[in-house]
């Protein structure tokens, strides 16, 4: 069933939403706030997110803007009161796919849904990842860094993976904790370092420029060497 994220403050427009992408056998899941919509976006996967323009916390602009700095390319519908060309225009150039303004219809809601869905199905998925000399094959689940196989275990595998798919930016410790370990809070345990650690010393081996990077009270961060 696919999955969408609705990213809105107002509980009877959500409700509306919610009930009429059921009957299109979508399952959604709602956030009232930008800043935990924000964590949901980029550490869960969806088919589709709606992503109300204003919002407490944080605002759409600034989610969507977020969500494509880190990589994440969900299609996104904005949705806002906002109408003037200008407004619509900077919704698209901040990585919305599509915009709509309130009030609108239902059913007119959910075939936008719909068509970003298939636009994004029809995208063929990346298999391999690489960063620099390193590389992640998502269909044999292996790594090897200069042509030498890592010897991973699943949660390495995951990890490695997450960071790739977000090389150059920097990760911080509740979204790997929700994305690797699907926790939806900091258990306040050494387990990131323990595991970073563990993968380093696989990934970054002696005589291979570090790939892997601490960034001292952020996160975690892979990038290529220089």
């Amino acid at each position: 069933m696919p999955r969408v994220l609705t990213i809105e403050d107002d509980e009877v427009t959500a409700r509306e939403i919610m009930a009429e992408l059921a009957v299109h056998g979508i399952e959604v899941e709602w956030i009232d706030n930008g800043r935990e919509g924000l964590v949901k976006a980029v550490s869960h996967q969806y088919d589709a997110i709606t992503l109300d323009r204003m919002l407490p916390g944080l605002d759409g602009l600034a989610i969507v803007t977020t969500m494509r700095q880190v990589g994440v390319e969900t299609p996104v519908l904005m949705l806002s009161a906002l109408s003037d060309v200008d407004e619509r225009v900077r919704g698209l150039r901040a990585g919305g796919d599509d915009y709509m303004t309130k009030p609108f219809t239902p059913d007119e809601m959910a075939a936008r849904v719909e068509v970003l869905m298939r636009r994004s199905r029809s995208a063929a998925p990346a298999t391999e990842l690489r960063v620099g000399d390193l590389e992640l094959n998502l269909m044999t689940r292996t790594a090897r860094r200069d042509g030498v196989e890592l010897e991973l275990l699943p949660t390495e595998f995951r990890l490695l993976e997450f960071m790739m798919r977000n090389a150059g930016q920097v990760l911080t410790r509740m979204m790997i904790f929700e994305t690797v370990w699907g926790f939806h809070f900091d258990p306040g345990t050494n387990l990131i370092d323990v595991h970073i650690g563990r993968l380093r010393k696989k990934v970054d081996r002696a005589g291979l420029p570090p790939l892997i990077r601490t960034v001292r009270g952020s996160g975690y961060m892979i990038a290529e060497a220089g």
